[in-house]
Formats: structure tokens, sequence, C-alpha cells
């Protein structure tokens, strides 16, 4: 621990426009620094704390950790650039289906006017845009709409009987993350919407499982990782003699005492642009999770952040209607591995050898440290095993692997769908690539093949 005494700010915040001008104080007597945050973007947030840390020496928001160079996995890129201008940050949490005339995909699309583009591909080789699955103006009543102001996340498609279900994750009117259920008799639409969501409050990344008898189940994630950053920089700053404690160098304690200081201007924020001010204080967590989220638990001070850093993966029986959840639901998976760090999301269940396989993703979507893990069980609630390593993980040429779906190839075998950042890049509304890899299924792993 250093002995220099800590360096902490006071941040004046002045509205204006679509951004928000700052006046920093630090505690040193080196004088007030001005920083204007333009708009919304992501980009405007990182300019900040490019300046901030070339000021002060805090974390950048997208901190590029080294990526290790190890023989390059057996996957294949299938789309690396936009295909349309309407489909504004690329294919990120893809989900992929085979139909009888094809491949049909359907991805994120964040804060765009159009929501979850729709592709097609006949060999996995060629694909080309079908549209969307709510177009402008026609978006579910239920949720908030609009360049700027939706969020659509990661939909996922399921042939249930005769009908194709789509779920998916939106903000509600009144801003509440919900997961929703459309339904077509083509994966190309058009989808009605149930109407209302199936589940509200802190959940996302729903995805529809048939089992072999066809009941509907659904798994879905508590998005409590959104709920712990804010909450520990306001604990920062009614105790800052925590800082140093928690934080072993000197850049992550002066993240941690700006964040602190900024946090009752955040909290007045929309949900992504609170993301983006506590996004550093994140990367300087995750740097030593374990001791910091034990530190946190001994101080006798923190159980309400500690709490929200658990990110549990929920499974319950969906009515045959898709319209309502019944029984009980089950834990069925939670973020205990060092490589997971504070978050798991984006389940995935798919049957083979007998046996229920899950795929997930766990740590900082943002980062090289994403990555892909799996776990395997007997039966669809469980208990899952977890394999100790993630079966994906960022390479020199493609970063942060995530968010996967199952479907099969050409040849009829088994390839998990993810997407992929372009290395160096990261974040909300950045681009990310289709990636495909063939699966082979044990008793109790599985490997990648090309």
């Amino acid at each position: 621990m250093s002995d220099e005494p800590l360096l902490t700010f006071a941040v004046e915040a002045i509205e204006e426009g679509d951004g928000f001008r700052l006046h920093v104080s630090p505690s040193d007597g080196s004088g007030v620094r001005t920083y204007r945050v333009e708009g919304p973007e992501p980009e405007a947030f990182e300019a900040m704390f490019d300046a901030l840390h070339a000021d002060f020496g805090t974390r950048r928001p997208h901190h590029i950790e080294p990526i290790e160079d190890f023989p390059e996995p057996p996957w294949r890129p299938l789309i690396t650039d936009n295909l349309s201008t309407r489909i504004l940050s690329g294919y990120g949490d893809p989900a992929v289906i085979k139909a009888e005339d094809g491949w049909w995909l359907v991805a994120t699309s964040n804060d765009a006017p159009d929501a979850f583009p729709i592709l097609h591909s006949a060999d996995l080789e060629r694909w080309e845009p079908k549209g969307f699955v709510f177009e402008e103006g026609q978006t579910p009543g239920w949720t908030a709409a609009g360049l700027k102001v939706g969020d659509f996340w990661a939909p996922e498609i399921a042939r249930v009987g005769e009908e194709y279900w789509l779920s998916y994750t939106a903000r509600a009117a009144d801003r509440t993350l919900s997961i929703g259920l459309a339904r077509a008799s083509h994966p190309a639409g058009p989808w009605t919407d149930n109407g209302e969501p199936l589940l509200t409050g802190t959940v996302i990344d729903s995805h529809v499982h048939v089992d072999a008898d066809g009941t509907p189940w659904l798994f879905w994630k508590k998005d409590s990782n959104s709920h712990w950053p804010r909450p520990l920089a306001g604990l920062l700053r009614e105790h800052p003699r925590l800082i140093p404690a928690l934080f072993d160098n000197e850049q992550d304690r002066r993240t941690a005492a700006f964040c602190a200081a900024i946090q009752p201007f955040a909290n007045g924020r929309r949900p992504m642009e609170r993301f983006f001010l506590m996004q550093p204080l994140i990367r300087a967590a995750l740097a030593r999770w374990r001791q910091v989220k034990g530190l946190l638990e001994e101080s006798g001070v923190a159980g309400h952040v500690v709490e929200n850093m658990a990110t549990p993966i929920f499974a319950q029986r969906l009515a045959d209607d898709g319209r309502s959840l019944v029984g009980e639901r089950t834990v069925v998976l939670a973020n205990d591995l060092d490589w997971e760090g504070h978050l798991i999301e984006g389940p995935y269940v798919t049957r083979a050898e007998g046996r229920y396989w899950l795929f997930y993703a766990g740590n900082d979507f943002t980062s090289p440290s994403y990555g892909i893990g799996y776990a395997v069980a007997d039966r669809i609630t469980g208990p899952y095993r977890k394999a100790e390593q993630p079966l994906l993980k960022s390479h020199p040429r493609w970063s942060a692997p995530g968010h996967a779906s199952v479907s099969v190839g050409t040849e009829g075998e088994p390839r998990l769908f993810f997407h992929s950042f372009h290395p160096g890049t990261g974040g909300y509304n950045v681009f990310r690539a289709l990636m495909t890899v063939g699966l082979s299924f044990s008793k109790d792993e599985v490997r990648l093949v090309p």
C-alpha cells in the first residue's frame, strides 16, 4: 500500500444540451480541470476518461488488457462487417436457428430505432438482411422505444410446436429491465408480441429450451451486476478509508475516488450513462476481484454491495401458451469461478449425449477478460457441473467471445454461434462480428472442432 495521501476529487456537473460539463477539483490543490461530455454516446465518455487518465492517472473505461497469444481456436468468422446501414452495432448476442429454408439469425440492436435484425443464409457463408423483428414504430407498446431511448437485447428463437417463439430483453416504459416473448409461424416473421412482459425487474438474457417431451422452459439471468457499481461508489464516498484497503495501486485508488465523487450525478443519468460513468471502477474491482469482494464482506458495511455481486441464472417452466411462468424457479448456475468475475450471463441449453449442456458467458463484456464457459447436468434444472476454465477466450485475432447459441452446420454437426469484437475494441454499440465453431460432446466434456 502506498504511503502517499489519498487523492480525492470534488466534482461539479453542469447540464449542457445532450451532454454535460464537469469541473473537477483534486485535493492536492493543483487547480480545477474542466471536461466536456458531448452526448450520451460511449465515445464521449471514453474521451472524458482518456483526458482524466492523462491528467490524474485514472483508468480508462475500456482498459485493454494484454491478450495471451495461444494457438488459435478452430473458430470461423461469418459476418465481420455491417451488412445494412440500419444495423447500427453488428451482431451481438446472436441466436441462430436452422429452418427448412436455411439458417436464420437474430441479434441485439441496443438503442437503435429498429429492434432485432433478422438475417438469412442458405449456406452459412453469405448472409442477407431480411428486416427486423420490430421495425421502428412497431415495437411492443409496453417497451421504451426510439433512437437512444429503447434497449433491445439478447433475442433467442426456439421452435415450439408449430410456432417459433422469440424471447428477448427490453426496457419497459418505466425503464425497468424486462423479458418479453413474441411468436411467429416462421423466423422471418411477422412477429406478434404477447403484449406484456413475462418478467420484470433485474432480469436479462432469456432463453427458451424445449425439452424432449415438448415442455418449454425459460432460462434467464439476474442483472444484479448493474446494481453494485454505483452503490460501491457511494460506499467509498461515505467511507473513503476503504479505497486504499480495496485497491493496491495508485491508478485504481484514483479511479475509485473519482467514481465516488461523481456517483451522485451518475445516479440521475439514464441507465447506460450510469454504466459508462462507473465502468472504470468495475475494471478496477475486477483486477483483483476475489480480494475486493472478500474485503467488502469483511468490512461489515457493504452487505448491499456484495449481495449484488452475484448474478445467478434461473430456470422455470413456461406455460404451454408461452404467456406465463408456472411452478417453482430454480437457481441453476452462479458466478463462483475466478475467470467469471462479477457476472455470468447469456445462458443457452442444448441436449447431447443424453445430458443437458448449458453454455454461458462470464466477466466484463467490454474487455478481453470476457469468455464462454459451459456446464453439464443430467436434469434440466441441474445440478450443473461447470468446466473449470472457459471454452473460448480472447485471442489476438478476436476479442471477448460471448453469448452463444447452438444450432447445426451444413453437415448436420452441432455448432456454436457467438459474437466477438475486433481486437482493441469493446463496449456498448461497438461492432460485434458473428463467429462459429464446431462442437464435439462426450459424457463430461465439450471439445472444439473446425
